[in-house]
């Protein structure tokens, strides 16, 4: 059995990011470069980080499907209005919660996403993941390591 939680968020809440549209979903190379190329774009030029002293401090990945496409991106938890970034509106229920760990604070959000996306949603019987968005952060943990968590928006299934 995998290993997850289910969370219930009581209130619609919403996320500001910046990010890219995937055009192609299955083309994993050149959305990771195109992710990449993003996240240094914002990192340099102190967008992100703008982002983030307006917010609580933590960065989050998100994936969120916007205007009929999949999109990526980088920001933080709550509604800000920053030059370039959306935001984008979560929904209130129940959310699977998959944690991770890692020595790589950079690999460990993607680590986490191609454990969920690469298996584990098939595995959970009783969730259906319904979006319309995801989002994961990374923490330094006290072992010297990186913790992370993802939360995805799900349903429980009938029956």
């Amino acid at each position: 059995m995998s290993h997850y939680t289910i969370q219930s968020i009581p209130e619609n809440y919403k996320m500001t990011g910046f990010g890219v549209i995937l055009e192609d979903y299955n083309d994993w190379a050149g959305n990771a470069a195109k992710t990449a190329a993003k996240k240094a774009e914002i990192t340099e030029n102190g967008k992100l980080a703008e982002l983030l002293a307006l917010a609580d401090g933590q960065a989050y990945q998100i994936n969120y499907v916007l205007d009929g496409k999949a999109w990526r991106g980088f920001g933080a938890m709550g509604e800000y209005d920053v030059e370039d970034a959306v935001v984008l509106d979560f929904l209130a229920g129940d959310y699977l919660v998959v944690p991770g760990t890692g020595a790589d604070q950079d690999a460990l959000a993607d680590e986490i996403t191609g454990k969920v996306f690469g298996g584990l949603l098939q595995e959970i019987t009783d969730y259906k993941y319904v979006g319309p968005g995801n989002a994961t952060f990374v923490k330094a943990a006290e072992d010297g390591n990186f913790y992370g968590e993802m939360w995805l928006r799900a349903k429980k299934s009938a029956g």
